[in-house]
């Protein structure tokens, strides 16, 4: 199924975009279509191959329809939006003051056609294309009427102000688009190769796994990849959010989209530019606003029956009361009143905008939300479930100590294990085959995820694994002491161990006890022996500590940890996957997490830092508290001036006034999330 990803421009309404999308979704070649509204892109499934030209073409001229000025870009470039609209307001409303010292219809009628006209024409057409009820068409209805009863200066400053609450919503979109597009503008676009003692340019695309790249001051790393030679610090703000820079050395780690800011490093690839930190970081951005929270999409449908509702509730009011007390006119003008109050811009637009805002501060401080709704379920998050290794410790693991049986040496236990290790990407190999330095692999290697490994060597058979391992093949071993404890045994032999220890991290203390008086029960599952569990648990303040737990272990224990409330679970490796999926917000360290669970993850933490974690929750409960601040106020004051105008208590101006303001004093909240530090 072909597939495309086209930018377009001039959507500021989300109500306006679901219509785009059905409508899209009805041509015959197209099996679905969706807006990315915070990136303003359309995302087109074809049924076929073909070349869609016309198709794009008939579905521009539908965009035009439903939200005039709507088209796609060209060349990938944005279009800056235009200052038309504050000309035409400034214009209209010139002819209004006119208007108002010379009481001239003429001068009215310029000032509404000059303020008006794309509303009215846009209502006219929607109507002839049987899509009635929208904003414009009670903007238009109101209007109208209001000139019917001769009471032109309403009626042109309901639309000069809902024109100008038009403008203000766009320029509240664009920033929030700005706000996620500047990650997205980060993607490098040269990277300097070393051939033969050259440096050549080449697109990062181009640049194979293991070849040698420049970087210099100034620059941005185009790779990820391993410090070969030079020292710097680096800038690594637009990945972790983190405002000190980073010092780097031989050996050392480097990713995309981190910018150098000394010396020169020469730095190997380690993965291909399409599987970068930077380009898995964009991927989850693009991706979150497609997510909608309940609460985003419960306005997304109460507009849809909200306009016809209001109409006939208007209808009501204008002819129903005369019947019994007369003075048609006066009913209709506060039905009139009635329809520009109910305009449901304020709730349409500042909702979304919400979420936008919440998702963008998110990222700017390397904390990733795949979607609003995310936000919205951690808010109601109860227990906070954290893995340990490279969640709470550094995952860095050092060999401590080793012991044997007398038949190999200490070094030769240790290259032994090593070579069945190279085929794990756990931790504790990784420290191994580092201690051990290069060994040649076994051509055989088996892994029991939760256990070991086991290599094949001819008749013989190599296990290296936990003790746990060991008590399962029915070998007997010796007592461990308290680190992390990994055994070998040939056979039925036990040949030695190799104790290895890793370091809590710096803020994981911190952590804990920041959420503990937020009142979040803490709860740590670990595969490690209870030992190491408990000690890690007791030194960071952790309230229950289950240790010695397979995989499958782990989801059965977030499972009945989820009987009691909502849970979020915090890990970052394989073996963390199906816990991350299956607890209602999963959070996974992104910069050390595998790619399994970052796709299993609903938010990734770029920096790896525990106190992200409480920065999430803030995030999400500052979003949600935004969010129903908006509907409360704006369905709040809205019903206080609908009864206003109902009883004869409020005017057409009053209504223009309180509908423009609640619009935007709703949306000027909602902005609030997107400049927030």
């Amino acid at each position: 199924m072909k597939r495309d990803v086209l930018p377009v421009e001039g959507i500021t309404c989300t109500n306006c975009a679901a219509k785009i999308e059905k409508s899209v979704t009805g041509e015959d070649s197209v099996a679905a279509c969706q807006i990315d509204f915070a990136t303003s892109r359309m995302i087109i499934e074809w049924n076929d191959s073909k070349d869609h030209t016309e198709t794009l073409r008939a579905i521009e001229a539908s965009m035009a329809r439903i939200e005039p000025g709507a088209h796609f870009v060209k060349d990938d470039e944005e279009v800056p939006m235009s200052s038309r609209l504050l000309w035409r307001f400034g214009i209209a409303f010139a002819f209004l003051l006119v208007g108002l010292y010379t009481d001239s219809l003429v001068v009215y009628g310029i000032a509404y056609v000059v303020a008006g006209y794309d509303v009215v024409y846009a209502a006219f057409r929607n109507v002839w294309h049987r899509e009635w009820f929208d904003e414009k068409f009670l903007m238009t209805i109101a209007t109208v009427g209001a000139i019917a009863i001769s009471e032109y200066p309403e009626a042109v400053a309901v639309m000069l102000f809902y024109q100008l609450g038009e403008y203000f919503q766009a320029k509240a979109v664009h920033a929030s688009r700005r706000s996620i597009q500047s990650l997205l503008n980060l993607k490098p676009t040269r990277a300097r190769v070393l051939v033969e003692g050259r440096e050549v340019e080449q697109r990062p695309e181009d640049v194979t796994v293991g070849s040698v790249i420049i970087v210099r001051a100034g620059e941005q790393v185009p790779m990820d990849g391993q410090v070969l030679q030079g020292d710097s610090s680096l800038d690594t703000a637009s990945l972790t959010g983190e405002s000190l820079p980073r010092q780097v050395g031989p050996g050392e780690d480097v990713l995309a989209g981190m910018i150098n800011l000394e010396g020169r490093l020469e730095v190997r690839v380690e993965r291909p530019a399409a599987e970068s930190s930077l380009q898995k970081m964009i991927a989850l951005v693009e991706q979150a606003s497609m997510n909608k929270a309940k609460t985003e999409q419960m306005i997304t449908r109460l507009a849809k029956v909200y306009t016809p509702i209001v109409v006939v509730l208007a209808a009501v009011v204008a002819f129903v009361p005369p019947l019994f007390v007369g003075n048609l006119e006066e009913w209709v003008y506060r039905a009139l009143i009635f329809l520009v109050i109910s305009c449901p811009c304020a709730l349409v637009i500042s909702i979304p905008l919400g979420y936008f805002g919440g998702i963008g501060a998110g990222s700017r401080r390397g904390i990733l939300v795949k979607g609003g709704e995310y936000l919205d379920v951690l808010a109601e998050v109860e227990t906070v479930i954290f893995d340990k290794t490279g969640t709470l410790t550094t995952g860095r693991f050092e060999v401590t100590d080793i012991a044997t049986n007398g038949e190999l040496t200490k070094d030769e236990l240790l290259q032994l294990a090593s070579r069945v290790e190279m085929a794990s990407t756990h931790p504790l190999a990784k420290a191994i085959v580092e201690q051990a330095g290069p060994v040649a692999p076994f051509a055989t290697i088996q892994e029991e995820p939760g256990y070991g490994l086991m290599a094949i060597e001819g008749e013989h058979r190599i296990y290296v694994g936990s003790a746990r391992y060991m008590k399962k093949l029915g070998c007997s071993i010796p007592t461990e002491t308290s680190g992390t404890i990994v055994h070998v045994v040939k056979n039925d032999r036990w040949l030695g161990r190799i104790e290895l220890r890793d370091e809590v991290k710096a803020d994981a203390e911190q952590t804990i006890r920041a959420l503990k008086q937020y009142g979040y029960r803490t709860v740590m599952l670990t595969g490690d022996r209870q030992e190491v569990a408990n000690a890690v648990g007791s030194a960071i303040g952790i309230d229950e500590v289950y240790s010695e737990l397979l995989p499958h272990q782990k989801v059965t224990e977030v499972e009945r940890l989820a009987t009691t409330g909502k849970v979020a679970f915090v890990g970052d490796g394989l073996n963390d996957a199906a816990a991350l999926a299956r607890a209602d917000v999963g959070l996974v360290m992104g910069g050390v997490g595998s790619d399994t669970a970052v796709a299993a993850a609903d938010l990734v933490l770029m920096n790896d830092a525990p106190h992200d974690v409480v920065a999430a929750i803030d995030l999400s409960k500052k979003t949600r508290r935004i969010v129903w601040q908006n509907i409360t106020f704006a369905f709040g004051m809205k019903a206080l001036f609908l009864v206003l105008g109902v009883f004869g208590l409020a005017s057409m101006w009053e209504a223009v006034f309180a509908d423009v303001g609640v619009a935007l004093l709703a949306i000027g909240n909602a902005t609030r999330l997107i400049h927030a530090k």
